[in-house]
């Protein structure tokens, strides 16, 4: 299983809610959160085969940055 951690502009409840249908269809992500409480509002996703590009796109359909942190 893979961790992949990305800085957002995710900033509150409300943009989790917008956000949360869009990750939660996407086939291969085990887990996600996001800490509005860090100033890089860190995104992390735990996943078994989607790539860094796929959340970035996935984020950005939602109407969010997503900017990869690490691995």
């Amino acid at each position: 299983m893979n961790t992949l951690k990305f800085k957002t502009n995710v900033k509150c409840d409300g943009c989790i809610a917008t956000v949360t249908p869009h990750l939660n269809k996407v086939k291969g992500i085990v887990s996600w959160n996001v800490d509005t409480t860090d100033p890089l509002r860190i995104l992390t996703v735990e996943t078994e085969e989607v790539s860094a590009e796929t959340i970035v796109l996935v984020m950005k359909n939602a109407g969010y940055q997503a900017d990869l942190i690490s691995e």
